[in-house]
């Protein structure tokens, strides 16, 4: 493996089990009935885990939303033309996309970071300029990205997150999202090389394809998986294989969010697959990625059961940009203050709880 991303993978450390025992002792000693409060008691607990106390603030939260272009929209897989790719990253620039109204209500910051887009942006546009080379291959024809563009698409990933800490002044939670036409077909892809599930449960309607799509869409990767032979084994491989320089970035800001301690809220199908394949090379990060909702995508519960993750929430979702995970943001915002600002019977002198 690259030395860089060995050294980021090596740097992930445990989370505090003594502040996650003290945490979930506090939450079960509330005046309350204890669980009343779901899973926003786990997730609380896990956030106080990471950080290392049980009064965690989340004043300092980014949306990242990776772009990419794809080469298998050659194949009818997609209801818009790769052109709405950098159109929609205009977009996010100029304030205008669902992500940025719902960052913006939860008191995030909106970044989109180009990894492959099929344009020439300027160079003081205010993304992340993390470009591999414009628009994956045709998986369906070939393997999307060699090895090494593989390995670079995550480095870059790792590189928006120490560029957020060293020069933004620091991350206290981070979000990830995602824009690419066509990208929901490498995500399937990804998920059908780790579980082995057949394409045909697995594959969704994307931007919503009609019958003769959705029937090109599955027979793309079918003959993507058969043709390149993508080793389950080896997440660079299954990346490089039949992926996207979009996920490969996803996949770095996970690994980069648990190298420097920080929760990572992953956002739809895009942004799972992108958690996957960081979770397969560094499964140290998983205690540091929350998963924000259960999209429409038929794949995306299937990537939710191979991480053993539950998501927060099911809003009927099928976006992407990171609206999921700006959701999810508020959401544990509040946890936190369930875990520290709710008094127990001890504070409120309640001194027999059955009796109450």
């Amino acid at each position: 493996m690259d030395i860089q991303l060995q050294s980021a993978i090596n740097s992930i450390r445990p989370t505090n089990s003594t502040v996650y025992e003290q945490a979930l002792d506090r939450l079960a000693n509330q005046a309350r009935p204890t669980g009343s409060l779901g899973i926003l008691e786990t997730a609380s607990a896990r956030l106080a885990a990471i950080a290392g106390t049980i009064d965690v603030h989340l004043d300092k939260k980014f949306v990242i939303t990776c772009a990419g272009d794809h080469g298998i929209v050659e194949e009818g897989v997609s209801l818009f033309p790769a052109e709405v790719t950098p159109q929609m990253v205009y977009n996010f620039v100029n304030g205008g996309a669902s992500i940025n109204v719902l960052g913006k209500h939860a008191g995030a910051t909106v970044i989109a970071a180009d990894f492959g887009v099929n344009h020439d942006f300027e160079p003081d546009l205010p993304i992340f300029h993390k470009k591999i080379r414009k628009s994956t291959s045709n998986f369906a024809k070939g393997p999307s990205m060699s090895r090494n563009e593989a390995i670079l698409s995550i480095l870059n990933g790792i590189e928006i997150v120490d560029e957020l800490v060293e020069k933004r002044g620091g991350v206290d939670i981070l979000a990830t999202g995602d824009m690419g036409i066509g990208n929901t077909t490498p995500s399937t892809a990804i998920i059908a090389a780790f579980s082995g599930i057949d394409v045909e449960q697995l594959t969704g309607r994307g931007t919503g394809i009609n019958d003769t799509s959705l029937i090109k869409k599955r027979a793309a990767i079918k003959a993507g998986l058969e043709l390149n032979q993508p080793n389950s084994g080896d997440a660079i491989d299954v990346l490089a294989k039949v992926g996207g320089f979009e996920i490969g970035g996803l996949a770095g800001l996970v690994i980069g969010a648990a190298s420097h301690g920080i929760p990572v809220v992953c956002d739809g199908l895009i942004s799972t697959a992108g958690a996957l394949i960081a979770c397969e090379l560094a499964p140290t990060a998983k205690p540091y990625l929350f998963a924000s909702h259960k999209s429409v995508e038929v794949g995306h519960q299937f990537m939710h059961n191979h991480l053993g993750i539950e998501p927060l929430v099911d809003l009927g979702f099928r976006l992407g940009e990171g609206t999921g995970a700006a959701i999810a943001l508020e959401l544990l915002d509040a946890s936190t203050r369930i875990l520290a600002d709710i008094k127990t019977f001890a504070e409120v002198a309640i001194t027999d709880r059955n009796e109450h």
